[in-house]
């Protein structure tokens, strides 16, 4: 393989430790029902981590916070067999990221910088202002939706639109912010290599 093609190849192994996770909980779910579900997607998540950990050495912090609030809510979800918990892990973490982003922009710190830094070089200081003000409100905003969503409709449809359509609008919305990105100097194959997406909740 080249060494331009390695990149490549660990951005999709990242995006399966991401992702993978998410898509066998929904198929354990659809076949078995939300407490096997629950219980696979707390499996796939440590097995995501280890993966990670053989493959690459290391586990993003986003990828670290899910995993331990996907572990901590499934098994709340499991042992009080109440599926609220586990719809509730998304607004919390959601709401965590957003508090998280702001307080750096408030003390003047685009705290993304520290966590994409290494594949974004060449990103201005306004560039990661940007970046981590958007995603505070996109998070924000995902936050409210994903309460409005748990209060109005079943924990099917739910569960449809928090695999498919969250996964789906933080990508969309990921590469929306990569024309601003390369405005302020992130080169071309750097967004194409990996988007500033973080994991999926």
């Amino acid at each position: 393989m080249s060494a331009k093609g390695e990149p490549k190849a660990a951005g999709w192994s990242s995006l399966l430790v991401d992702y993978a996770p998410l898509l066998v909980f929904f198929v354990a779910y659809k076949i078995a029902g939300v407490w096997i579900g629950t219980a696979v997607f707390v499996v796939a998540i440590i097995i995501a981590l280890a993966w990670s950990l053989v493959r690459f050495g290391r586990v993003t912090p986003m990828t670290w916070i899910s995993a331990v609030l996907i572990i901590g809510f499934g098994g709340l979800t499991l042992y009080l067999q109440d599926q609220r918990f586990i719809q509730m892990k998304p607004t919390i973490i959601y709401a965590g990221f957003a508090a998280f982003l702001f307080a750096g922009l408030l003390f003047g710190k685009p705290l993304l910088r520290y966590l994409f830094g290494p594949v974004f070089e060449g990103l201005s200081e306004e560039g990661w202002f940007k970046l981590s003000r958007n995603w505070a409100l996109f998070f924000t905003f995902m936050a409210a939706f994903n309460e409005v969503l748990r209060a109005n409709v079943s924990f099917d449809l739910w569960v449809t639109v928090k695999v498919w359509g969250a996964t789906a609008m933080s990508v969309l919305f990921g590469l929306a912010n990569v024309p601003m990105l390369m405005r302020h100097g992130l080169q071309l194959e750097n967004a194409e290599e990996e988007l500033p997406v973080p994991p999926p909740q």
